[in-house]
């Protein structure tokens, strides 16, 4: 099985040692930045990229469970805020990026 996806603003992973499988979305706008990290499930993972349109592999991505997003816009006060919703599934997303990073 692949271990990794991609399409214009969303990529995906696949951790064959725990098994798990992550995605991530990047908005960029004239406003600012954002990003949403998530854990889906299998059944997602497989169904990513076969749509002809993003927007519903987006779609399809945010049905799983948020584990951080990050916004950095020019209307921001405090700066960029990040959230971290489940610390355990982000450094797991963390390992499976840096390990297809080195593929």
């Amino acid at each position: 099985m692949e271990t990794k996806k991609k399409g214009n603003y969303w990529t995906a992973y696949y951790d064959p040692e725990t098994n798990r499988y992550f995605a991530e979305i990047l908005h960029i706008s004239r406003e600012g930045m954002e990003n949403f990290n998530y854990e889906i499930t299998q059944e997602t993972y497989e169904k990513l990229g076969t749509f002809t349109n993003d927007s519903d592999n987006e779609e399809l991505i945010r049905n799983g469970e948020i584990t951080y997003s990050f916004e950095n816009t020019m209307y921001g006060t405090l700066g960029p805020e990040r959230l971290v919703w489940n610390d355990e599934a982000n450094e797991a997303m963390k390992e499976a990026v840096k390990k297809n990073s080195q593929n």
